[in-house]
């Protein structure tokens, strides 16, 4: 990678952090490589209350990776945060009333629990509410997911995408061949042409249940969401993708960069969702420098198949930052990176009652044809006896049903523009 690119991913990040900090109380999640590197770069100008969730249903090596961070950083002063019983996704949705209404289906909504019990930790230690630094998003701006190969094959750059190919397959126990399969149908249509195929997709039958990583890569990827939709809001949605294909005059050329678009747009919708329940609880202002305009454009500039490549995690950060000071040398050779799938299907155990009731027959999407009864209950059975199930798709759905029924008693607010009067 150019020096400059990661020259520029370096400044970039440094001030994100430096022009947050103030008078106020500071606290940063401290997991994974990305909220580790925030975490150090607020310390590297006073005191941080540094915080893990660690529960260990979890048995992943955050918390060690954490405690040998806090005791290598000045400033930093480290808490971990023991599970509970609801520690769990989908805590809570019972009483609705304790989420605040926002603009749009809130996903932190489902793991509000967590989010309270690390927030509960903060509050605990510091006089008055402050700001909390999280990692959100750096996955998206600092690595690249897979998908990129379907460029690289369109560009014809074969040796390339094989090497990469070979780099992933590792990764997943699966073969390169397997690896470049899924990449390849995307690499044969652009945008338009996939919301064509993806309209005909949606007028035939409903599909059979596979993972998704087992499906091909796409540039409009299918979630089992659309599979619980009533045939005519299918039939619906297809002729909208047809019309939208039939109106594309500016499509994207590489599917890694239209991807990321998608992708931040989310996590900047999710992010404001967790913002919320941090500021009107706590009063604590949550902040995510990676969803800063600046960042994103530093670390984009740099091609997805550089920050995706198989052979390095984060690689990224870890020129960035190496030599610098900030990071401890045993963080940036970190290679893993923590899990929350043990407490999804918890989750989905234990408040199996609650999520039949929320997706059931009083359901507003299954009002709308949008989720219809059966196939739910028959993926929520699946979570329950610990099979492998739509874990996206659900979370999803339920943040959209959880906001539709906020939305539904929520008390009425309006804006009005009043009008200067005349002076007489």
């Amino acid at each position: 990678m150019p020096c400059w690119d990661m020259v520029l991913v370096r400044a970039t990040l440094v001030e994100a952090v430096a022009t947050r900090l103030g008078g106020r109380p500071v606290s940063a999640d401290l997991a994974g490589l990305d909220s580790t590197t925030l975490a150090c770069l607020a310390a590297q100008r006073g005191p941080v209350a540094a915080v893990t969730f660690a529960d260990e249903r979890l048995r992943d090596d955050d918390l060690p990776y954490a405690t040998r961070t806090a005791a290598a950083v000045p400033n930093l002063t480290h808490h971990a945060v023991p599970g509970t019983a609801h520690t769990v996704y989908y805590d809570g949705l019972d009483d609705l009333s304790r989420l605040p209404v926002t603009d749009a289906p809130n996903a932190y909504a489902v793991t509000a629990s967590i989010k309270r019990a690390v927030l509960d930790t903060v509050a605990a230690h510091h006089l008055a509410p402050g700001m909390h630094l999280t990692g959100s998003a750096g996955d998206a701006v600092l690595s690249a997911p897979s998908s990129y190969l379907a460029d690289l094959l369109r560009e014809q750059q074969h040796r390339r995408a094989w090497s990469h190919a070979l780099g992933h397959a590792r990764l997943r126990h699966t073969s390169a061949w397997s690896v470049l399969g899924r990449a390849r149908p995307a690499s044969r249509t652009g945008l338009a042409g996939a919301w064509r195929q993806t309209a005909a997709e949606l007028r035939g039958p409903v599909r059979e249940w596979v993972p998704q990583a087992s499906r091909p890569v796409s540039w409009t990827p299918l979630l089992a969401t659309v599979d619980w939709m009533s045939p005519d809001v299918r039939h619906q949605l297809a002729s909208a993708l047809d019309t939208a294909a039939g109106q594309l005059d500016d499509a994207p050329a590489r599917l890694a960069a239209w991807s990321d678009r998608q992708v931040l747009a989310r996590l900047g919708a999710d992010t404001t969702g967790w913002r919320e329940i941090a500021f009107a609880e706590y009063g604590i202002d949550l902040v995510a420098p990676y969803l800063d305009n600046e960042v994103i454009r530093a670390c984009l500039a740099v091609p997805a198949d550089q920050r995706g490549a198989p052979g390095r995690y984060k690689p990224l950060l870890a020129t960035a930052f190496t030599g610098s000071g900030v990071l401890p040398d045993f963080v940036l050779a970190r290679t893993t990176k923590g899990g929350f799938n043990a407490l999804a299907y918890a989750g989905l155990r234990e408040n199996a009652p609650v999520l039949l009731d929320l997706l059931g027959p009083s359901s507003r999407l299954a009002a709308a044809g949008l989720a219809t009864e059966q196939p739910v209950a028959r993926m929520l059975a699946r979570a329950a006896a610990g099979q492998p199930t739509a874990q996206g798709a659900l979370y999803l759905a339920v943040s959209a049903e959880v906001w539709l029924r906020q939305v539904d008693t929520a008390a009425p607010t309006w804006w009005e523009v009043n009008s200067p009067v005349a002076a007489g």
